[in-house]
């Protein structure tokens, strides 16, 4: 199936490929969506009948690729020394079973997503906020990006940064409480694989952008760098404070929804009109099952 990445064809690519966080009904608020990002204590809440919904429905979709695979040969797609091996009656379509089950929107429920914000109230909160703020507006101003006009290069470069910079929580996250799960010998309740899905999530927006420019060496040189200082200080502020590393997270997500909401009003709008016939690219047609539902 052709998806485009246009008006006509994706909402469906972009939109699917947004952050967890922005893609909830136009009734439920940005940030009852993303319960890894806002609570911090305790058992993991009741979801909202919308968001189990979607869980249901990528579950269903993961365990009917997995039984359309049990018949082909024990190949592990995911070691290198395994990519140029096929498995028997493989196609194109069956080669990501390794990956966690994730929401998966069909294309009304995409066209239903409105930008919303959760004012900051605790002094946590507060400092979350101004963090991402600060952050946004010291990216913005060294890329380039609110000088001039809003090239493709432009809007490449600040995704594959901000995706290099949003896979890094989760990953963090779920590291931290899986240790405090051994050493209090006791359950999660859910927050571990949540935390790692999303970690995945954001490195597949990552892998999706990748397919459309390839950085320099300079840029991964930055991109190094700003991990090497980002994880250990979120890892030590996770250990001090969790509730902050989670509002955090939830502010950089609204930014996040921001980027990707002004992208497709420049896709639609003619601005971005090398994007208006491009094709989904095809690790983001199979990862959002583009087309399926």
């Amino acid at each position: 199936m052709h998806i485009g990445v246009g008006s006509a064809g994706l909402r469906a690519g972009i939109l699917s490929s947004l952050p967890r966080v922005c893609l909830a009904r136009s009734s439920v608020p940005v940030w009852s969506c993303k319960t890894s990002l806002w609570t911090t204590k305790g058992q993991l809440p009741l979801v909202s009948t919308t968001h189990k919904h979607l869980l249901s429905t990528s579950s269903t979709v993961f365990q009917d690729s997995l039984s359309e695979t049990k018949t082909t040969p024990n190949v592990a797609p995911h070691f290198k020394r395994n990519l140029g091996v096929k498995k028997e009656n493989e196609t194109s379509e069956k080669t990501m079973d390794y990956l966690l089950p994730h929401p998966i929107w069909s294309e009304d429920e995409v066209q239903k997503v409105t930008v919303t914000h959760r004012e900051p109230e605790k002094r946590a909160d507060k400092l979350a906020y101004y963090t991402v703020q600060l952050f946004r507006l010291g990216f913005d101003n060294f890329s380039g990006f609110n000088f001039g006009k809003r090239t493709e290069s432009k809007w490449l470069r600040r995704v594959i940064f901000l995706e290099t910079v949003a896979g890094v929580p989760g990953m963090v996250g779920g590291m931290l409480r899986h240790l405090r799960s051994l050493r209090r010998m006791e359950r999660d309740h859910g927050w571990i694989h949540t935390l790692l899905e999303e970690a995945e999530n954001e490195r597949m927006h990552l892998m999706t952008a990748l397919d459309l420019k390839k950085p320099s060496k300079l840029f991964t040189f930055m991109v190094l760098g700003a991990q090497g200082i980002f994880v250990n200080i979120f890892f030590i502020a996770y250990l001090l404070s969790p509730m902050f590393c989670h509002r955090f997270v939830g502010y950089l997500e609204e930014e996040a929804v921001i980027t990707y909401t002004k992208l497709i009003e420049e896709i639609d709008n003619g601005t971005m009109a090398e994007w208006q016939n491009k094709s989904a690219p095809e690790i983001a047609t199979k990862y959002w099952k583009l087309g399926v539902i």
